[in-house]
């Protein structure tokens, strides 16, 4: 989750297609029509056709990247919600961004200690397999 949720007023005439959108972020169209089904993007109509704004564009890029990193769909909608309609819920965004990043970093650092944890005795066990079967070998 970035911090780069401001649209740029003058960026906001720019208009995209579905398919532009979908090729801008190298996902599928069906992506876009999952992310708009859980209320994360709002496209325009003109007639049947999907039409994106700049800040759909971005707002997709936040999806993704909060993906990226493991964030259930409810969060990012918190945290897209959050922001408001003109970013005046931006001091409670980035509160909700650093209180989940330090609930994923502690997840991650806990995890970290149980590979390595893991590896060890992996290791044990590997060692004392080799020695072992080395003992049963014929000299």
């Amino acid at each position: 989750m970035d911090d780069t949720h401001a649209p740029h007023p003058a960026s906001e005439t720019t208009l995209y297609g579905i398919a532009e959108l979908a090729r801008a972020y190298g996902v599928t169209q069906r992506t876009i029509r999952f992310y708009e089904s859980k209320g994360l993007l709002h496209p325009q109509r003109v007639g049947t056709q999907r039409v994106y704004t700049e800040a759909d564009k971005t707002r997709l890029g936040l999806i993704l990247r909060a993906k990226t990193i493991g964030s259930k769909i409810s969060e990012i909608k918190t945290f897209l919600d959050l922001y408001g309609r003109e970013g005046e819920g931006r001091e409670r965004q980035l509160n909700f961004v650093i209180d989940k990043t330090a609930e994923k970093i502690a997840e991650l650092e806990d995890k970290r200690d149980q590979i390595e944890t893991t590896l060890s005795e992996l290791r044990v066990i590997h060692s004392g397999a080799k020695e072992r079967l080395a003992a049963r070998q014929p000299r």
